[in-house]
């Protein structure tokens, strides 16, 4: 007896989780090429841990630990959006915004800018998790 797992159509919020994923990954090799590359040059396994935000290295490692806990986040998001078949125009704007105010949150850490702007850039990240997991549950 076979079963056959029915699909779902890949949708912007599918599509936004797979550039969130593709993104959390590129990260991650950055951040283990600053690594090897700190190795490399005589650097200390211990100024891993050691917060400086001059360091591009700890600045890698804040934006890879920050996808990391966003991830799920979005991924109950997507699941709650995809499981009650719930979409439109609105869903599909929030999630861009979503992912784009994502990605200028990760690059504006790894630039070592205004803390400020990543405020503001989270924010406007939670507002559209709110409002989708609203419309999501209404």
């Amino acid at each position: 007896m076979s079963s056959v797992i029915p699909t779902t159509e890949m949708t912007i919020p599918l599509w936004g989780l797979v550039i969130f994923i593709v993104w959390t990954i590129a990260v991650v090799v950055l951040l283990l090429a600053a690594r090897i590359r700190h190795l490399s040059t005589g650097g200390s396994v211990k100024d891993f841990g050691t917060p400086n935000d001059e360091s591009l290295l700890w600045r890698l490692f804040r934006v890879q630990s920050n996808l990391v806990e966003n991830l799920p986040l979005y991924i109950g998001v997507v699941f709650l959006l995809t499981v009650r078949g719930v979409s439109g125009t609105v869903i599909d704007s929030l999630v861009v915004v979503y992912i784009i105010f994502r990605l200028v949150h990760s690059l504006i850490h790894i630039a070592g800018l205004n803390p400020i702007f990543r405020l503001l850039s989270l924010t406007i990240q939670l507002v559209c998790l709110v409002v989708l997991t609203i419309l999501a549950i209404i």
